[in-house]
């Protein structure tokens, strides 16, 4: 099973630290932010990782992480010419993963949790994803997951009134059926491929299952005020392991 960070956009809610650098490249405490999802992978034991980067930053990327054999891992790195959305840059990888199972992460979600054993079910799966949830104050903010009987049986982008507040954070699990899937895609009203669709094909397949986060997420890329969360927890953090 291979793994793929996402790390494109243009990151218009950080700017003007953005103008010209990449937002995973920006600090988180003591380490740029890019590199709490390698962790996040290679911790769960996937350390055969695709990362893609917008135009622009590749070369930033390539500087920063090399080989990954510093992470214990094998990078390769992918472009995408525009921002055409998540499930559009995560098709770009199919040559990479060839053809079979992926573990997506984007490149601004910052995860204190072990995402090992929810990996190792996944692996176990005939077949299907595996989403995860986070109970947040602000589902508003989020797609938000439905859960009857323990199935997923929607997801709702930024719902008025949501049903839930588990909201669909950004680490997916897939299985070879996605690539054949994120070719069928439409674009949205934003013009973009939207990852939610890749979602609901599983989920009226009836093979999604799912594992709720228990511990501190955050977007790193939502705001100055996530970023500035991060990096106070993840300075927390490091301090409380000394």
């Amino acid at each position: 099973m291979k793994g793929i960070i996402l790390a494109g956009g243009t990151g218009t809610r950080l700017r003007p630290l953005t103008q010209v650098m990449n937002k995973h490249l920006l600090p988180v405490y003591d380490r740029p932010m890019i590199y709490y999802p390698i962790q996040t992978l290679t911790e769960a034991g996937i350390t055969d990782i695709m990362i893609v980067s917008g135009k622009g930053h590749a070369g930033g990327f390539l500087e920063l992480l090399q080989s990954g054999a510093q992470f214990g891992a094998r990078f390769s790195y992918g472009v995408q010419d525009a921002a055409g959305g998540i499930a559009q840059a995560l098709g770009l990888c199919e040559d990479f993963a060839d053809g079979g199972p992926v573990a997506v992460i984007l490149g601004d979600n910052i995860i204190f949790d072990s995402i090992k054993d929810a990996v190792s079910d996944f692996r176990r799966q005939q077949r299907g994803a595996k989403i995860f949830l986070k109970e947040v104050p602000n589902p508003q903010s989020f797609g938000v997951a439905e859960v009857h009987a323990g199935k997923i049986v929607g997801i709702e982008e930024k719902p008025k009134n949501p049903k839930t507040k588990l909201a669909v954070i950004g680490l997916y699990c897939y299985d070879a059926q996605v690539w054949e899937m994120v070719k069928t895609l439409k674009p949205s009203a934003r013009g973009e491929l939207e990852i939610t669709d890749v979602n609901n094909f599983y989920i009226q397949q009836g093979t999604m299952t799912y594992e709720i986060l228990e511990g501190w997420w955050g977007d790193g890329g939502e705001s100055f005020e996530s970023l500035l969360q991060a990096g106070t927890l993840a300075a927390e953090r490091a301090k409380s392991q000394k």
